[in-house]
């Protein structure tokens, strides 16, 4: 790993945002590249949809949607260990998505005048999972659950077909649909699984949905730039990213080895470590350098590390590592210090953060009751992690009498004088002109 050492520099927001790591990924020319791909589903439907299962997936003549009693009978191949482990994580994220879900408000300004601001869950909603490098089981369970949670009624669930499993998804896919109840399930991939949602696709079955979420490699993340518009989407998720905060105090084979968990999952995934210690930052490179050519994938591993989006970063105090870590606005922060709430108090942008030595970021993707599905590429300086919220619409409920309306009848007026606006005054006015009772008649 590069390591940028930063000490003694007194850098503003704006310089730190242009030397933090970052992945060279142009999502523009990403969507050039898709979207013939999402037009010719738009126009061709099925017919675009096989052509690029054949060419990308390498699979023909299967069926698209996938039968529900395939879904359940998934199940039987499924390991119980895995099984009980799929269990525990729906039972923990139901709980933690519920309390997402907030309550109705009502505001009252005077006798018979009220707002209700109720929250309201979209209509259909599509779920994505990939398939490519890994099938993400767990991905499926984080996007069904909460999107269940906020009261979705009508759930699809996308993932590419698999030549090994028959044309169906991966297995394990199916074994999370059919845990967590989802039995509308497509073998489709990449962005025509992404353009499918948007557009619908009739011949299979598939209608249009409202909301697009789950995440996917660049072109996954290029379509649903595509689409956004036609339909709503959680993010643009791109690879997967941590950032570590630790001090002299850090154990440099906890921090090594929450590196590596991340790296594993792409070449492009982002591993970076801030401290004020380059004494622990020299025993994580050993630790490193120990632990990753034993890896499963150490190759990716080594890729990733070497990349440009990956480094240590070397700072004054942790203050600093807390300003460094706010620019990244890293998509999973981990705080491993002697005082580690101090240092969140200082913590403004990250999608999702983990307090303490025994707090891994693999706790928050597959057991942690969190979601982990969440912002990268620093949009999580704007940009919130998948919840039940993703799935809901807060809508204003206005309810007024007569007489709380007549209250409004001079100030409306003026505001809409003010504006050039007349008439919007005149239609509250004209509700209390001397020849006009309250049920219309003259």
């Amino acid at each position: 790993m590069r390591t940028l050492d930063l000490r003694g520099r007194d850098l503003s927001r704006a310089e730190l945002l242009d030397l933090v790591p970052r992945a060279a990924v142009d999502i523009g020319t990403a969507v050039e590249r898709v979207r013939p791909l999402v037009d010719a589903v738009r126009v061709n439907g099925e017919a675009a949809l096989r052509e690029q299962g054949r060419d990308f997936d390498g699979v023909e003549h299967h069926a698209l949607r996938v039968p529900a009693e395939r879904i359940e009978a998934s199940l039987e191949s499924c390991p119980p260990e895995t099984r009980d482990a799929l269990e525990q994580l729906i039972a923990k994220l139901r709980r933690a998505s519920a309390a997402q879900v907030p309550a109705e408000q009502v505001t009252v300004f005077g006798n018979g005048a009220t707002v209700r601001q109720r929250w309201q869950p979209v209509s259909r909603v599509g779920l994505y999972a990939p398939g490519g490098k890994a099938a993400y089981p767990s991905s499926v369970i984080m996007n069904a659950v909460a999107a269940q949670a906020a009261g979705v009624p009508s759930l699809a669930l996308a993932s590419p077909a698999q030549r090994e499993n028959d044309g169906a998804p991966h297995e394990s896919v199916l074994w999370a649909a059919a845990l967590a109840g989802v039995t509308e399930v497509y073998a489709i991939g990449g962005a025509g699984a992404i353009a499918a949602f948007a557009y619908g696709v009739p011949e299979i079955g598939l209608d249009p949905v409202d909301v697009v979420t789950g995440p996917g490699n660049v072109f996954v993340a290029a379509a649903k730039r595509a689409v956004n518009g036609i339909v709503g989407i959680d993010a643009e998720a791109g690879t997967t990213e941590i950032l570590i905060i630790a001090d002299e105090t850090a154990n440099p084979a906890f921090v090594a080895a929450d590196l590596i968990s991340q790296a594993e999952h792409d070449e492009a995934a982002a591993s970076v470590l801030v401290t004020d210690s380059a004494v622990l930052a020299e025993r994580v490179s050993t630790e490193l350098a120990s632990r990753v050519p034993g890896a499963r994938w150490a190759e990716r591993i080594g890729v990733a590390l070497a990349g440009q989006q990956s480094g240590v970063i070397l700072v004054d105090d942790l203050l600093t590592a807390a300003r460094v870590s706010n620019a990244y606005g890293p998509e999973h922060l981990e705080i491993q210090t002697r005082d580690d709430d101090a240092v969140l108090e200082h913590i403004e942008d990250a999608g999702a953060i983990f307090l303490g030595s025994y707090t891994p970021v693999s706790l928050g993707d597959y057991l942690a009751g969190s979601n982990h599905v969440l912002p990268t590429g620093g949009t999580a300086r704007f940009a919130s992690g998948l919840g039940a919220h993703s799935f809901l619409r807060p809508q204003q409920i206005i309810t007024y009498d007569r007489a709380s309306l007549a209250d409004t009848v001079a100030p409306l007026g003026a505001l809409a004088e003010a504006e050039g606006l007349p008439a919007h005054g005149d239609a509250v006015a004209i509700r209390f002109a001397p020849d006009t009772d309250s049920s219309g008649e003259h």
